[in-house]
Parts: structure tokens; sequence; C-alpha cells
């Protein structure tokens, strides 16, 4: 896998919207294999931390930097090096499933050289896979955005609110995904403390204590 030695350093970082600072002052350092959980309730400001953590959100002040063998990244070249699920992510929605996928897999290809079947068996949308995304139910739709980012060929994955509009069963899905196709990974997950969505993670960084 490219990049495995990336390593993220935030120092100092404090965003905020109008008048109103977010956060104030988060210093953290992500490392490789990292699996960590940003937690806080509505509006704590956990998903806007995600974004800077991404490189698509600039904070106000502070810096965020980016190793890879000890050579600096970009921001902008991070995107080469992550994949993000979030539920506000917006897919396209007059593809079908399969091609969907094969539209980011010129872009970003799979792990363990999954091929198109192999991966819509993965996603367990199989009887769903010649429909076109717009007629999928929301959980679906998180189905498909989990599916692409997990199983996408980079270091550092990205989970914002991931069981978001999964029953049950969908949620042991997410399980076991993470289980089989991830944990090699850096994960960084947001939260509202359910604990399906970060069983798997180590650190914890609750954002409301840098307000």
């Amino acid at each position: 896998m490219p990049s495995n030695s990336l390593h993220i350093h935030l120092d100092n970082v404090s965003k905020k919207f109008a008048t109103e600072w977010i956060f104030k002052n988060v210093n953290l350092q992500i490392t490789p294999g990292d699996k960590l959980v940003i937690l806080g309730g509505n509006g704590s400001g956990k998903s806007t931390l995600l974004q800077i953590i991404s490189g698509y959100v600039l904070p106000n002040s502070g810096t965020v930097t980016y190793n890879i063998n000890n050579t600096k990244v970009d921001a902008e070249e991070l995107k080469n090096h992550l994949s993000i699920a979030t539920p506000y992510l917006e897919l396209v929605e007059d593809y079908t499933l399969a091609e969907i996928i094969e539209h980011c897999a010129a872009y970003k290809p799979f792990i363990n050289g999954l091929n198109t079947a192999e991966i819509i068996e993965i996603s367990g949308l199989s009887h769903a896979k010649n429909k076109y995304i717009k007629n999928y139910s929301s959980g679906m739709k998180q189905r498909v955005r989990l599916t692409l980012a997990v199983l996408a060929y980079c270091p550092l994955l990205l989970l914002d609110e991931p069981v978001s509009n999964l029953d049950k069963a969908a949620i042991d899905w997410f399980k076991s995904l993470i289980g089989k196709y991830a944990m090699h990974k850096t994960i960084v997950v947001c939260s509202n403390s359910i604990k399906e969505e970060f069983e798997f993670c180590t650190r914890e960084l609750d954002v409301s204590t840098f307000k």
C-alpha cells in the first residue's frame, strides 16, 4: 500500500465560524496505524476537525503538516493518500453501482486488486447492482460510501458517523468490513459516542475540551 508512513501533526489548530470559535488550540499527532475516534455532540466541531485533518478545510490559526518518509507533503497531494466516507458526501446518483465503482477506480485503485464484481459482493448490494444510485435508500447509499472508502488503496481512512442510516444488520456488516479490510490502515472516526462506530479505536479525542 502506498505511503504507509504518513504522519499528521496538528499544532495549535483553531477554527471559528463568523465570530464563534468552534475549537481552539488542538494539538494532535496521528501516526501510521493509529485508530483514533473524535468524540462530540452535534455542532461540537468534530466534522470540521476531520475536514481539517483531510486538508479540505483550513484552520483559522495553527498548522497541519503531513510527512511521508520524513518528506513534507502538501495538503493538495493528501487526497492521493486518503479515502473518506461521510453522510453528507454526495454520490453520482445517475450511475449504477458498477458504474460508480469503475468511476472511482479510474482515480484510485482498490485494495487486493479487487474487481467490480468482487466489490459489489462485498458491499452486500448485489440485489441492487443494476439500479441507479438515486433509487437507493439512505442506508444503501451509506453502504456505497463505506464500501468505496474502506476498500480504496490508500493508507488513511476518514469516517464521519459511519453507521448513520444503517440498521443492525448493516452495522454488523460495517464492523466486519473494517475488521477484514481496514485494520492495517490509519483510521480516524467522528462519532456521537455510538460505540459500534469506533469499538476498534485505541485512542480518543473529545473535541468539546478545546472550547
